[in-house]
């Protein structure tokens, strides 16, 4: 990056006029990098009012007071390669945390009457489910319903708001997920719509036939910030920003055209309101999510950092073109003007980035809840139609592998996910065929077909083999 201070797109609409409309819950770096600068973009191309309040539930109370002390306002730079374009994000009025501002916060946040929409990016973990229903037997939501006016979890949280927006007589919201879930909206409706009956079954009543949960899509890779991401960010701007973020330049937003009341203008800012988002959602899901992943897993083995130094190796890089034309796309409804070629191909590109930085064990954290998705839901088709699916293999074997905590070269590697309890006590109690055995019986992971079926423990097997006798790039090459 150069050393010359780049020119910054500042705020150019009154923030004066901005009245909180929208109310952001999981407020981290994609939401700062993809949900704030949609609508940013917004705030620029209207006169509207929609001003946004944003919370985080546990963590991160000291980075929104610092967020505070710099008027709401932070810096967003995209980059491409060595260009990096800077914008500076002024949509924030006012920031929430529990532990800082007290229990009644944010449900009294949510039964503001000039609220009309919730985003959330609280992760698979936040909806606190179980087969697609509220597992009632989650600590944080049975702590919940024992005391549902101090909530801790953001389903409880959600019930608690609306209750109180209930008996205020207000309208219903619109509860928009943007987490990386297939039929995000519907699992957002049924943890809430559960954890409700069992307070209320009125209150139930009420959030289904007032409020909304559309699915949607969204896509930009916003790696973690690091302190060279920091130093980026300040060489660029010529002052710090702790609360700034670097990302990719792509950005993209398909949302389901289904509101309680009134609708941000966020399609003048590109975003995509459709009537349908499950084919969107399962070809970045399975293409872009599932290629990550693979890549995240099979590169941290080979003790490359990055999905940059990924892309650098042709082997991976083929690897993960093929995947994705081959594996992923023939299990797809591919939307309607979609080239799905071009698609792949514009995805190598965006992977190659060399700016992102984005890392390998970033990727790969939590997998257990995102195999399911991004590479057993194709699996599974496959499976019915009889057709070939060796990279697909591969990659759950390197979950597996992974899983152990050892690179090829015996680096350590971390393991960040909700199972890492059992996981860690299948490791150290089994190894071989035996442990695979074990990785297949997690039910979480793959349900109660795949380890009945002989042609899948077979083939993951035998995947897994190769990956403990041979080398990384030799196994992708053949």
């Amino acid at each position: 990056m150069s050393s010359v201070s780049h020119l910054v797109e500042t705020v150019d609409y009154d923030r004066t006029k901005l009245r909180i409309r929208l109310l952001h819950i999981g407020f981290g770096a994609f939401a700062k990098a993809h949900v704030l600068v949609f609508h940013d973009e917004m705030l620029r191309r209207t006169a509207s009012d929609w001003g946004v309040a944003v919370a985080r539930l546990n963590s991160g109370a000291d980075e929104l007071t610092g967020l505070d002390e710099a008027d709401g306002l932070f810096t967003v730079g995209e980059m491409s390669g060595d260009d990096l374009f800077l914008r500076q994000v002024g949509a924030i009025c006012a920031t929430v945390h529990p532990k800082r501002d007290g229990v009644d916060a944010l449900p009294n946040r949510i039964a503001d009457p000039d609220l009309a929409v919730i985003t959330l990016t609280i992760t698979e973990k936040g909806y606190c489910l179980k087969d697609g229903r509220l597992d009632e037997d989650n600590p944080g939501i049975r702590r919940d319903l024992a005391t549902p006016d101090a909530p801790s979890t953001a389903i409880g949280v959600l019930v608690e708001g609306l209750r109180r927006r209930q008996a205020a007589g207000l309208a219903g919201l619109t509860i928009l997920s943007c987490d990386n879930l297939p039929a995000n909206g519907e699992l957002c409706r049924r943890a809430v719509l559960d954890f409700a009956a069992r307070l209320n079954p009125d209150l139930a009543e009420w959030i289904e036939g007032n409020c909304t949960f559309p699915c949607s899509m969204v896509d930009r890779i916003t790696p973690a910030m690091t302190d060279s991401s920091f130093a980026t960010l300040e060489n660029a701007l010529g002052h710090a920003d702790r609360n700034g973020i670097l990302c990719e330049t792509f950005r993209q937003w398909v949302i389901e055209d289904r509101f309680a009341g009134p609708r941000p203008d966020w399609h003048l800012a590109s975003a995509e309101f459709v009537e349908d988002v499950a084919p969107f959602e399962d070809m970045k899901l399975r293409m872009l999510n599932g290629s990550h992943s693979f890549l995240a897993y099979l590169g941290a083995l080979a003790d490359k950092e990055t999905i940059a130094d990924c892309m650098a190796d042709p082997a991976f890089r083929q690897a993960a073109l093929t995947l994705m034309l081959n594996e992923q796309a023939p299990t797809l409804s591919v939307p309607d003007g979609v080239d799905i070629k071009a698609y792949a191909e514009a995805l190598i590109a965006r992977f190659e980035n060399t700016a992102l930085h984005h890392k390998t064990t970033q990727i790969a954290s939590d997998g257990s809840q995102k195999l399911p998705q991004r590479l057993l839901a194709p699996i599974r088709q496959h499976l019915k139609d009889n057709s070939p699916w060796p990279l697909s293999a591969l990659a759950v074997a390197a979950w597996m592998l992974y899983c152990c905590g050892v690179s090829r070269t015996g680096a350590s590697l971390p393991l960040n996910d909700p199972l890492s309890a059992r996981i860690g006590t299948i490791v150290q109690e089994t190894d071989g065929n035996a442990y695979v055995d074990r990785m297949l019986s997690l039910s979480e992971v793959f349900g109660d077909d795949l380890p009945g079926s002989a042609a899948f423990g077979s083939t993951i097997k035998s995947a897994y083999e190769r990956l403990l006798t041979s080398d990384i790039a030799s196994v992708l090459k053949a």
